[in-house]
């Protein structure tokens, strides 16, 4: 099943996507939240469809789509999860997952405009894979890791890089800001991809093509990363943990490249749709 949230900024209704159809589901009374994910939520959606997916009206092709959930408790990120991405990055590769955290207010629609930060001169795209925790995780073994996913998504995780690497501090100040996180078109139900550690990723800068790999290129694998994440905090249903990117991000060219107004980023993942996004000036 494929989840979508649509409708205005701050005003979205959960829907379904089945083919190329996409439907409103708002008379199932939940929306893609912590508890919606957390009591069997896609389960009981999926068995009232088969009674009503008949009564739900229709969403038009021209109606706006949201990010696929709620916002979550947290955004975990893994970073340098490629080896080709830490090298070019002029890092190391880790011996373990590298972890920081988004803002949950950068979550944005998949095709929303990606706001430069004010003053910023180093915005820069990563096409991710991220996953979608289904069932509260602590101290989760790696061979339980996928009985606690819900399923995945698109995301681009856009970075600042004189925020983050340039300042004092973590990352976080790089990766946070507002309209960082395009998630979408929707949520893949884990029933709808087969292996989330070999699907093809890719992200395209005005036409040209700069990303393009493959999940199986991962350093650490998606149970590795529910499982090791889980060894530190209490993962929470509806929580995101996007998966790092391969190479070609902007940071890796000679000279960097980097975003500018008007830039026009398009992405996907295998399975996962495609997003589009511009880059627009920051402005009060």
């Amino acid at each position: 099943m494929k989840l979508i949230r649509f409708g205005e900024p701050n005003n979205e209704r959960p829907g379904v996507q089945i083919n190329d159809k996409r439907i409103d589901v708002s008379a199932f009374g939940e929306d893609y939240n912590e508890a919606f994910f957390g009591t069997d939520g896609v389960e009981r959606l999926e068995e009232w469809l088969k009674s009503n997916e008949s009564d739900c009206p229709e969403i038009g092709n021209d109606i706006r789509l949201g990010a696929p959930l709620c916002r979550p408790s947290k955004i975990v990120c893994v970073g340098l999860n490629y080896a080709k991405h830490a090298e070019e990055s002029g890092m190391a590769i880790p011996n373990e997952p590298v972890l920081f955290f988004k803002s949950t207010t950068a979550l944005c629609g998949p095709n929303d405009d990606v706001i430069i930060p004010k003053g910023s001169e180093k915005t820069d795209w990563e096409v991710e894979l991220a996953i979608v925790i289904g069932k509260k995780a602590s101290y989760v073994e790696e061979a339980e890791a996928f009985d606690h996913i819900a399923g995945y998504v698109l995301h681009n995780d856009i970075s600042e890089r004189a925020f983050q690497i340039e300042k004092d501090g973590q990352w976080c100040k790089g990766k946070g800001c507002d309209t960082f996180a395009p998630v979408g078109p929707f949520i893949a139900t884990k029933d709808e991809i087969a292996d989330p550690n070999n699907l093809e990723l890719w992200l395209e800068l005005n036409g040209e093509r700069l990303q393009y790999s493959s999940t199986s290129d991962f350093i650490f694998n998606v149970q590795k990363v529910v499982s090791y994440i889980s060894q530190f905090m209490t993962l929470l249903p509806g929580d995101i943990i996007s998966t790092g990117t391969p190479f070609g991000v902007g940071l890796g060219f000679n000279p960097p490249k980097y975003l500018k107004p008007g830039d026009v980023m398009e992405l996907g993942v295998e399975g996962l749709g495609i997003s589009k996004q511009v880059a627009k000036a920051y402005s009060k």
